[in-house]
């Protein structure tokens, strides 16, 4: 990490959904501009279901089946609730350090 300012492995899938537990569900609170999830279909407050077919009861119970399909760049299927439907979109992960502000080097 000190030598190449991040952890020397791949990079886990980032999806630009920013998701937060709700009454016990999982709702989608935010959207990176031009991320995976934007462009995948999701919508703010649609609610995750499942991903990968497997129920997903917590945020950290996301991260962890998100991060189980591979490094950035896996596909990542999700079940979602949206106004009553359930809908089915398949993600290609990123790696969040691509959409980051890289500073100037002159």
């Amino acid at each position: 990490m000190l030598t190449m300012g991040r952890p020397n492995r791949p990079p886990r899938p980032w999806l630009g959904m920013y998701t937060t537990e709700a009454n016990g569900q999982l709702a989608v609170g935010g959207l990176a501009a031009g991320g995976p999830a934007e462009r995948g279909g999701v919508r703010m407050g649609d609610l995750v279901l499942e991903v990968a077919g497997r129920r997903v009861t917590g945020l950290a119970d996301l991260f962890r089946n998100v991060w189980s399909l591979g490094a950035a760049g896996t596909e990542i299927p999700l079940t979602l609730a949206r106004e009553g439907s359930v809908v089915k979109v398949r993600l290609r992960s990123a790696d969040r350090n691509d959409f980051l502000k890289k500073p100037r080097l002159h």
